[in-house]
Parts: C-alpha cells; sequence; structure tokens
C-alpha cells in the first residue's frame, strides 16, 4: 500500500494535469462509482484506474474480472494493475483507443481520468469514444472535483447525452462529485 501510494505521487509530480491529485481515490468513491453495477452487469470498461481503486470498487459490487477491461496511459501504473488485478485485461493505452479495442456493446464505462484538467477537445473525443463502445442503455461514469459536469449543456447536446449528478462523496480527497452520462 506505501508504494502503491509513493508511485501515485510519483506520477503526480511527474505530470500533474494526467494524474491531477495528490491521493488515490477512497474507497468510499470506488463504490460510488459501481454503484448501478453487480454480477450481472456484463462488461465493463475502465478509463484511467491508476492504482486500482476504482477497479477494486467495480469487482467488488461483482462484475467478473474476466468481463473487465482498463485503459491507463501510463507504463508503471499498468505494470502494477497486471500485478495486482491478473484476470482483468489491462490496455498501456489512451482511452479513446477502446474503439479499435473493444467491441460494441459494453454495460458501462467507469472513468477517473481528470476531465475538467484536459482541453475540451480531448475530453469530448474521450466521453465519443466510451459511446462508441457502450450498448444502447448504457452509461459513462464520471467522477470530477468540481461541482458541475465536465461537459457543458452545449457538448451535451452536441453528442447527444443527458447527465445526472450523484451525492457528493466527502470522504475522498478532495470531495468528489459523480455524474452518470447516457444517450438522449
Amino acid at each position: 500500500m506505501a508504494n502503491e501510494a509513493m508511485l501515485f505521487l510519483r506520477q503526480f509530480i511527474s505530470n500533474p494535469l494526467q494524474v491531477s491529485s495528490v491521493a488515490p481515490s477512497s474507497r468510499w468513491l470506488a463504490r460510488a462509482m459501481a454503484q448501478s453495477l453487480g454480477p450481472s452487469s456484463g462488461r465493463v470498461v475502465e478509463f484511467g484506474p491508476g492504482t486500482g481503486v476504482l477497479t477494486q470498487g467495480i469487482l467488488a459490487a461483482g462484475v467478473a474480472a474476466k468481463d473487465l477491461t482498463l485503459f491507463e496511459m501510463s507504463p508503471d501504473f499498468t505494470k502494477l494493475l497486471r500485478q495486482k488485478f491478473p484476470d482483468v485485461t489491462v490496455h498501456n493505452a489512451p482511452a479513446q483507443s477502446a474503439v479499435t479495442s473493444v467491441q460494441p456493446g459494453v454495460s458501462a464505462v467507469i472513468s477517473g481520468l481528470p476531465l475538467l484538467s484536459m482541453p475540451l477537445a480531448v475530453r469530448e473525443s474521450i466521453v465519443k469514444a466510451a459511446f462508441d463502445i457502450l450498448a444502447p442503455d448504457g452509461v459513462y461514469v464520471q467522477f470530477t472535483y468540481g461541482s458541475k459536469p465536465p461537459l457543458s449543456l452545449e457538448q451535451l447536446a452536441q453528442l447527444g447525452l443527458k447527465v445526472s449528478e450523484r451525492p457528493k462523496v466527502w470522504l475522498n480527497i478532495p470531495p468528489a462529485r459523480v455524474f452518470h452520462f447516457r444517450r438522449a
């Protein structure tokens, strides 16, 4: 655990915009992110798993390891994830590459990516990639440290999406807000 915290801190120092937090997500945030998942969820994709806190929450919710696919850009985090979760598919690749690696029909995409620290075009491309692989009734779950969704009303309309806000997770550093995005 201490090694994971040090790895996380090193990643934050070397690339603060990519990591965007000084501490990994809490187990309470992981639980909130995986709240709509269960053993019958089917295939789930996670964007930006970092040290795997959200991954653990997804698995604890009952999603089978064989049904979970991760996309992580950091080679160091990817190595850690492959060690911690040997039965989970882990890609050392950006979220946008999911469209070339995952068959459509995924029930949920869980994102730990710091969308608010990314340029608008990158945010849109990530969310678009998620909806390219999601089933028609699938959900994209995203948290932010801000009070508003990471996409504006205009962007949501342009992408044909609607968003619902979940309760704030106060037991996270910093406190985080969870949003569920679906097709409008």
